[in-house]
C-alpha cells in the first residue's frame, strides 16, 4: 500500500474520532435531540472497507452508522444538520442520527432496527446483478443482528444467487448490556458463512491494515462475480450503546476488559505505526487535527444555524404523500 494510502487511512479514522468526541461534547446542550450511538474505538472497519469503495457502490447501515456514513464520502454538515434535526440535514432533518443517507455518495441509509438494512442490501445487489452494473454492496451490521431471522434469510438468498454483497459484521462483543456469551453458543460469527454458501472469514476489527487486506479480497470478489463474503471483525465501543457517556457503573463489563481494548485503540496504534516507519511526523499530525478541527467548527456552526423543518414538510415522503397525488 503506498505511504500516502496509509496517511489517508490515519487521517480518516482520526476524523471519525474526532467528530464522534465533539458530539459527545455537544450532546450534553441539549440541542441534538435524538438518540446517538458513536463509534468512538470501532473507526477501522468502515475506514478500511470504504477504500476500495467506488462512489457507485451503495452501503447500508445500522444504528451505529456515523463512520460508515463518513467513510462513505458523506457530507459531515448535512449529518450535523441531521442530529440538529434541521432542514439542512441529509434526511431533511426528520430522520436524526439513526436514519443518515446520502444517494449521491451511494450511502443508501441506515435504521435502528436491528438486521433491517440487511435485506435491503441484499435486494439492492440482486438489481445490480439483473441490471448487469458493476456494483458493490456493503452491508454493516453489529453482532446481535446475526440473531435475527432476516441476517439468515438475506445471507441465504446471497449466497444462492452469488450477489455482489459484503456483509459486515462489526462485533464489539455486546448486544446493548448483554454479552455475545450468553446470546450465542460457543462458535465464531464468521462460521455461520458456509452453511449459506458464503466466503466467511476473521480479523482484527481495531487494526486498519488487517481491514484494509480483508475488505480487498472481500470486494474483488463479488465484483468478479464471484460471490459474497460474511466478514467478521473484532471490535469495541468505548461509550454507553446509545448516548454519549461511558457506562461502566453499569457492570456489565469490567473496567479490566475496557482498559484491554482502550489499549489496542484503532487510531492510536495506526498513529504508531505510522510514526515509527518515518510516514508521519509529530508536525503533519498537528496540522492534519488543527484542519479537521477547523471543518468540524464550520459543520458546527452551519448546523447550528440552519432552519428547522418546516411544519408543512411533516407528512413530505411519507407514505401516502398528498403532494403526490396527481
Amino acid at each position: 500500500m503506498p505511504d500516502n494510502s496509509r496517511l489517508d487511512l490515519y487521517r480518516q479514522m482520526l476524523r471519525i474520532r474526532l467528530v464522534e468526541e465533539r458530539i459527545g461534547d455537544l450532546y450534553a446542550e441539549q440541542q441534538m435531540r435524538c438518540p446517538t450511538h458513536l463509534c468512538i474505538g470501532q473507526e477501522a472497519p468502515p475506514v478500511g472497507v470504504s477504500a476500495h469503495l467506488r462512489r457507485d457502490d451503495l452501503v447500508f447501515s445500522g444504528h451505529r452508522s456515523h463512520g460508515h456514513y463518513l467513510a462513505k464520502g458523506g457530507d459531515l454538515r448535512a449529518m450535523l444538520a441531521e442530529l440538529y434535526g434541521r432542514a439542512t440535514g441529509c434526511a431533511g432533518g426528520k430522520g436524526g442520527s439513526q436514519h443518515l443517507i446520502d444517494l449521491e455518495c451511494g450511502f443508501m441509509g441506515s435504521a435502528p432496527i436491528l438486521a433491517s438494512t440487511i435485506s435491503v442490501g441484499v435486494g439492492a445487489a440482486w438489481a445490480a446483478q439483473l441490471d448487469g452494473l458493476d456494483r458493490v454492496v456493503v452491508v454493516y451490521f453489529g453482532d446481535g443482528a446475526t440473531e435475527e431471522g432476516a441476517f439468515h434469510e438475506a445471507l441465504n438468498f446471497a449466497g444462492t444467487h452469488k450477489l455482489p454483497v459484503v456483509f459486515v459484521c462489526e462485533n464489539n462483543l455486546y448486544s446493548v448490556h448483554s454479552a455475545l456469551d450468553v446470546r450465542q453458543p460457543d462458535r465464531p460469527i464468521h462460521a455461520l458463512a458456509p452453511a449459506h454458501g458464503l466466503q466467511g472469514v476473521y480479523g482484527d476489527g481495531n487494526d486498519v491494515d488487517v481491514v484494509y487486506d480483508l475488505a480487498a479480497e472481500a470486494v474483488a470478489r463479488a465484483r468478479k462475480g464471484d460471490g459474497p463474503t460474511l466478514i467478521e471483525f473484532a471490535t469495541y465501543r468505548w461509550r454507553e450503546h446509545c448516548g454519549p457517556n461511558g457506562d461502566l457503573e453499569l457492570n456489565y463489563r469490567s473496567a479490566e476488559e475496557f482498559a484491554a481494548w482502550q489499549a489496542r485503540d484503532p487510531v492510536n496504534t495506526y498513529r504508531q505505526r505510522l510514526t515509527a516507519t518515518g510516514m508521519l511526523s509529530a508536525p503533519a499530525e498537528t496540522a492534519m487535527a488543527k484542519t479537521i478541527a477547523g471543518e468540524l467548527d464550520a459543520a458546527v456552526a452551519f448546523a447550528k444555524s440552519s432552519p428547522f423543518p418546516a411544519p408543512e414538510a411533516l407528512a413530505r415522503f411519507v407514505y401516502p404523500d398528498p403532494a403526490d397525488r396527481r
